[in-house]
């Protein structure tokens, strides 16, 4: 699947000599994503994965922050599982595993991540600026993906910008989507209720929407086939 997401962090810093990318949007959202994932993982443990790495830096701030949770960071993007795997040489840090490579437009990606010596179960998933520069059926493989191995108090987490009812949020989003739609016609920021809709028909329901720095979002969703634990 050629360019199906895009290369973060080899433009924001100079590379590291050990493969450490540094993207500057980890700086600008970290400590406010962090609030949220927090607060949803405090008293918890298991197992968390995060799909679209990027460059690996937030996964080692979650884990640093968490000890109790085991987490798993993946990419597509050949010098993003580098920066990671030089990242999490880098923390030092016992709960995070060894980056794996995932295909988020293939819907068998989670089976496939298991029967690879993943876990079964997740506690939660969560997905940061990959969606709205991505082909729509990106979107749809990772919600149908997610759905599947999250446990019944489990959440799946995405970040972004989106639009609501149709319309952007904010002008600076509505800028930023013809931008992106410049670059590829598939890409562009999505609609909530699109991706609601499509997310029901494969066990997840939307239950938390919570306003972010930038006008950005984190969307929420619940196993809606598997109870309503944690809600």
């Amino acid at each position: 699947m050629a360019r199906d997401v895009v290369e973060f962090g080899s433009s924001d810093q100079p590379v590291e000599p050990d493969g450490r990318m540094n993207a500057a949007a980890f700086h600008r959202n970290h400590v406010a994503i962090w609030a949220v994932l927090g607060a949803f993982l405090a008293g918890k443990s298991g197992d968390v994965l995060e799909v679209g790495s990027g460059t690996g830096q937030h996964v080692v701030h979650f884990a640093r922050h968490s000890p109790g949770i085991t987490w798993w960071p993946s990419d597509l993007n050949e010098r993003h599982l580098s920066s990671i795997t030089a990242w999490r040489a880098h923390a030092g840090l016992p709960n995070i595993q060894p980056p794996r490579r995932i295909d988020l437009a293939d819907p068998a990606w989670a089976a496939a991540m298991h029967g690879g010596g993943g876990p079964a179960e997740l506690l939660a998933v969560f997905c940061a600026n990959v969606v709205h520069i991505a082909p729509w059926r990106v979107a749809e493989g990772l919600l149908a993906g997610a759905a599947s191995p999250l446990r019944a108090d489990g959440r799946l987490f995405l970040y972004g910008p989106f639009k609501r009812d149709g319309k952007h949020t904010a002008m600076s989003n509505a800028v930023f989507d013809t931008s992106l739609r410049e670059q590829d016609a598939e890409w562009g920021v999505r609609d909530i209720g699109e991706l609601s809709a499509f997310a029901a028909g494969v066990g997840l329901a939307l239950v938390e929407t919570v306003p972010m720095p930038a006008n950005n979002m984190i969307l929420a969703f619940a196993p809606s086939s598997k109870g309503d634990a944690g809600a």
